[in-house]
């Protein structure tokens, strides 16, 4: 797996810090920091997600696509699937994650209870490389709700 990232500027001034990333399945994904009053050169235009935001949906589009997959192979039927993710960072540098909460909402016919619940721990303890990874640093944690179709 590759990636390159290039810093944009701002409208070709090379102020201001969006990026661009090239994923190696060639596709595009922009990102930009936040705006710093105290020094606007060295803030971003709020055009696109944090690099941390990205990190965080990342991880839930991971952890969602384990749990679709998990119910799909136990041939449940998932038609619906989000996760809601909170988190929370430390206050120094590095600002790692601490804390994560994701909350899955799995829309079905006749899902059970049981087959979610272990979709959503099997992802977690075994599959999802991203909420593992950011197990490391931060205390995450689950909840769930069925939605009946």
């Amino acid at each position: 797996m590759e990636c390159t990232v290039s810093w944009t500027g701002a409208a070709g001034t090379r102020s201001g810090m969006g990026f661009v990333a090239e994923t190696g399945s060639g596709h595009i994904l922009a990102m930009d920091g936040a705006p710093d009053a105290g020094q606007p050169a060295l803030g971003g235009q709020n055009l696109a997600p944090r690099p941390m935001e990205t990190v965080l949906a990342g991880t839930g589009a991971c952890t969602a696509y384990d749990v679709v997959l998990i119910l799909r192979r136990g041939r449940h039927a998932v038609q619906g699937c989000s996760v809601h993710l909170t988190s929370e960072r430390a206050g120094t540098d590095p600002k790692v994650f601490t804390r994560i909460h994701m909350h899955f909402t799995v829309s079905g016919k006749n899902l059970p209870e049981a087959a979610v619940e272990r979709a959503i721990a099997l992802s977690h303890e075994k599959y999802c490389s991203a909420s593992i990874m950011l197990a490391k640093t931060a205390q995450i944690s689950t909840s769930f709700e069925l939605v009946s179709v």
